[in-house]
């Protein structure tokens, strides 16, 4: 499967299109309908700026704890069917907690900080809705995965009770590039590797705010007081420092994380869902992890 991406993302006529980021910009609106399989109810919430997702199960569905789910996409991507997928496979792990996916508003049109507004928007509409924040479980993959942790920054400078956890997908924590692995992982990584004209070095959401910002790159917050996270990465990566880093600096400051990092694997390969053993084991792990929530 990496080789395969690699072959694929090194395609002189579709390589530069996914690895630009210019193609995951069209994928949302190229796609065909979803179908929500009988399983499930779908309700759309419009939210003015920006719309929201809720699925739910039809059946025996678990009201202890809601996801919300904040996609990825390096901030220029929009919504779409695999994170309806995403929201399936955490209803299905979590033993039927419903889903609330975040169509935010993304970059170029829409830059730093529409995609923070429209997460502590969500945030709070789940808190006016009836949520206790100790309920709500935050979720991200890549540009996602960084969100929610900078959610969770905004939330504690504004004095708000923090989620009760975070699950990280790759998370995109260091918006200037700074790690490691950017170096390290260069030729490695078959998604963005061998090139610097990629979509983790892309401007067009930060613009002309400083990428130290923690509501921008959450590695340089303050993650005292944060909640238990659990953070899932390839070795593989050219993200992998944004994962190591932030584990490092939130265990330093008192925080309870879970790294794991997946041998040979590529930037969200969770998406491989049940296809993958790597893939099917991280669900598993996300189950585990999201049972620890309940339990505490």
């Amino acid at each position: 499967m990496r080789d395969l991406i690699a072959r694929v993302t090194n395609d002189h006529l579709i390589g530069k299109k996914i690895k630009s980021g210019e193609l995951r910009k069209k994928i949302g609106t190229a796609e065909a309908p979803w179908k929500c399989p009988d399983c499930f109810e779908l309700t759309v919430i419009e939210m003015g700026a920006f719309q929201m997702e809720l699925l739910a199960s039809r059946e025996n569905p678990n009201r202890d704890k809601i996801i919300l789910q904040l996609h990825g996409g390096g901030y220029v991507g929009g919504m779409r069917n695999a994170y309806r997928m995403f929201a399936g496979l955490y209803n299905e792990v979590s033993r039927g907690m419903s889903v609330l996916t975040v169509d935010y508003r993304v970059a170029p049109e829409n830059p730093y900080p529409a995609a923070l507004e429209d997460a502590f928007a969500a945030y709070c509409y789940l808190i006016e809705d009836g949520w206790f924040a100790e309920q709500i479980i935050l979720a991200g993959d890549s540009a996602g995965g960084g969100l929610a942790m900078a959610l969770c920054h905004y939330l504690k400078d504004k004095g708000m009770q923090l989620p009760c956890g975070i699950i990280a997908m790759s998370p995109w924590t260091d918006l200037t590039a700074s790690g490691e692995s950017y170096d390290t992982n260069y030729e490695k990584d078959p998604l963005f590797g061998k090139t610097r004209d990629s979509l983790i070095y892309n401007k067009d959401y930060i613009g002309d705010n400083d990428p130290l910002n923690a509501y921008i790159s959450p590695l340089f917050g303050d993650f005292r007081q944060f909640p238990p996270m659990l953070i899932q990465v390839g070795s593989y990566e050219m993200l992998l420092s944004d994962s190591v880093s932030v584990a490092a600096k939130a265990r330093e400051q008192g925080g309870k994380v879970r790294l794991s990092i997946y041998e040979g694997m590529f930037h969200i390969f969770q998406m491989a869902a049940k296809m993958l053993p790597e893939s099917k084991r991280a669900w598993v792990e996300i189950g585990k992890f999201i049972d620890v929530l309940q339990d505490d």
